[in-house]
């Protein structure tokens, strides 16, 4: 057992220094990137990268049109993770707000949100992402408040209970019989004690939030060129997979890194957070 806990320490340790990598990377990604992301050099098109026979000018190669692939990886996993921060916020706010309007109004309103909630839950989201983007084009502010819709619903039902289980609670009912509004209420009384547990709900939502963007951007309806995502690197490609796998390869192997050690790190906190898993 001791050396069971020894390995699973290591591994979120590990899943922790890749997060910081990832969000250094995503910060100096301008700095780091050793050329236009967008720059064309169809004279080195497909140049191999260093340790397969390639130069130190492209460490990581060059894709089908001589882009360099260190560059493009850079600015891909800073548009992946403002994308996916961005939507998880926007899923967070409307469900967390969806559930303590549930949990405080009851009655019909609480039986619409939960009606939502189910029709939400039911959807196939990706066929209506797919619709949506195809009918109204695409931008990256409407790619990412689409995305942002994704497992709102979660939020509302987790958020719902935890409030109507707060209410409940004799610290919450000396404060209204204290006379507070029922914004103070939840603002300053709910919300910090539940506020742990809906983190740990966004940790485990963000991996999802990654892989449904990689996969649109992956089928051309993501981030649209000249901008750049994993996603859209996959995309690109996957039609080289033979000739020049790395181009596919690394931002690949950047998304699953990148969505295990979210994983990690959110089962980890929530052992640590949820009283009743120990």
């Amino acid at each position: 057992m001791r050396r069971l806990w020894w390995w699973r320490d290591r591994a979120i340790g590990i899943a922790v220094a890749w997060l910081g990598l990832m969000l250094l990377v995503a910060i100096f990604a301008d700095r780091l990137a050793p050329y236009d992301y967008a720059a064309l050099d169809l004279h080195h098109r497909l140049a191999a990268p260093l340790g397969l026979g390639g130069t130190i000018a492209h460490p990581f190669g060059s894709d089908e049109l001589g882009r360099d692939v260190l560059s493009r990886l850079a600015i891909s996993i800073r548009i992946s993770l403002l994308i996916a921060f961005g939507a998880t916020l926007i899923g967070a706010v409307l469900g967390i707000t969806l559930g303590i309007l549930a949990a405080h109004f009851r009655g019909w309103v609480e039986q619409v949100i939960l009606g939502c909630v189910d029709f939400q839950a039911s959807m196939p989201f990706l066929v209506l992402a797919l619709a949506v983007l195809a009918f109204f084009g695409n931008s990256l502010l409407l790619f990412v408040g689409l995305i942002g819709l994704h497992g709102w619903e979660r939020y509302a039902r987790v958020t719902r209970a935890l409030a109507m289980s707060a209410n409940e609670q004799a610290y919450v009912i000396a404060v209204r019989q204290l006379g507070a509004s029922p914004w103070r209420v939840y603002l300053r009384h709910i919300m910090p004690n539940i506020a742990s547990t809906l983190i740990v709900t966004m940790t485990l939502a963000f991996p999802d939030i990654i892989l449904l963007e990689s996969g649109l951007s992956f089928l051309g309806l993501g981030v649209q060129p000249p901008l750049t995502s994993l996603g859209n690197m996959v995309g690109y490609g996957r039609d080289y997979l033979t000739r020049a796998p790395w181009i596919l390869v690394l931002p690949s192997l950047v998304i699953s890194l990148t969505t295990l050690s979210i994983s990690l790190v959110g089962d980890w906190l929530r052992d640590r957070i949820d009283k009743t898993l120990s």
